[in-house]
């Protein structure tokens, strides 16, 4: 009896400690998976809250101040007007010797000008001036008329004087109140050496005020027939960049006494020669290179000539190049000019009125 009894005990016993492994094994998992979870959960709190913080931070290094941000403004609008100044240099308008423009200001067609020419003349050449307006230059209403019927805009260059204000600069307003045809450059100071720069400032604020196929420089001592010059440039509208001209090159003097010298006469190699330019006494050159000095005016050199340094500043563009010998002082009557130099005598021989 007591051998079967403690056998009853020991199975009991056997029993519960059984009971008591799979509870504790129960345990044990039920915490495994607790703490997994946990784990779980803070590793997804753990991403989230790197992903938050990159993103706060990558939007703190992308901050920028009110002062960057018109910057930005201000460079995006210059595209802009830049991307739609290409588009417009490269749209090519052939629409016969006066094609249309479409105004910015108005909503009606507004006819585009063949050419608007500058007459550059200094101080002291009234009596060059009044030959220009007898012999080829209209005046008064028939100046407008030219403008209106032929797209021909002409005018008298010149600047101010050093002194401002003095008799010079009062002697050209009163002869512009009278004619009407002058373009006075206000920041320009009237100097031989300044004749360059002169020219450029013409190209400029032609470009900027007429909205014309070509712009062409003259010089006030020069006969224009003004309708071959027209029918000359009305076949060339084919062509979006064009200079046109009589055109040469010449040696460079680097003698500084000489009437030519050039200072910067080392930068043309050992040769000493000029690049092929139109001569000064008249050229012309089309919209998109005006256009091209207007946005480069800063950073564009001169040389001590008006014609080499605007020959200068189309070395290495796309340009196509025109020698006409109608350009040249040698083609008389038969071309563009009858003389380089205006002869008074002659002129007042022909229309009977002195100079």
């Amino acid at each position: 009896m007591y051998s079967r009894g403690s056998n009853h005990r020991l199975a009991g016993s056997a029993f519960r400690s059984q009971v008591s492994v799979l509870m504790l094994t129960m345990f044990a998992s039920m915490a495994s998976i607790y703490v997994a979870g946990r784990l779980w959960l803070d590793s997804e709190n753990r991403v989230y809250l790197i992903k938050e913080l990159d993103r706060r931070t990558g939007q703190a290094k992308s901050a920028i101040s009110v002062d960057d941000t018109l910057k930005i403004i201000a460079c995006r609008e210059q595209q802009k007007k830049l991307t739609a100044l290409e588009m417009e240099l490269a749209a090519a308008q052939q629409e016969g010797f006066v094609s249309n423009h479409l105004s910015e200001n108005k909503g009606t067609p507004k006819k585009k000008l063949l050419a608007v020419v500058g007459i550059i003349t200094k101080f002291g050449r009234k009596n060059n001036r009044d030959a220009i307006r007898r012999a080829w230059m209209p005046t008064g209403t028939d100046l407008k008329r030219l403008e209106a019927q032929k797209g021909i805009v002409i005018r008298f260059v010149i600047g101010r004087s050093a002194n401002r204000g003095d008799s010079s600069d009062k002697d050209i307003d009163s002869e512009n109140m009278q004619t009407n045809d002058f373009i006075i450059l206000n920041n320009h100071v009237e100097a031989p050496e300044e004749h360059p720069k002169k020219t450029k400032l013409f190209f400029i604020h032609a470009a900027e005020n007429w909205n014309a196929e070509f712009y062409a420089k003259v010089n006030d001592d020069v006969y224009v027939n003004i309708d071959t010059l027209g029918a000359t440039l009305a076949t060339h509208l084919d062509k979006p960049r064009v200079y046109i001209g009589c055109m040469k090159s010449g040696e460079v003097f680097s003698e500084s006494t000489h009437k030519w010298y050039e200072p910067d006469w080392w930068k043309f190699g050992d040769g000493k020669s000029y690049f092929r330019h139109a001569s000064g006494e008249i050229y012309v050159i089309s919209q998109a290179l005006a256009q091209f000095i207007s946005i480069n005016r800063s950073i564009l050199l001169s040389y001590a000539h008006d014609d080499v340094t605007t020959g200068s500043w189309f070395i290495g563009l796309d340009v196509k190049y025109i020698d006409d010998t109608k350009f040249c002082c040698s083609s008389w009557a038969s071309g563009i000019f009858l003389t380089t130099h205006f002869n008074f005598k002659k002129e007042e021989k022909r229309t009977g009125k002195p100079t």
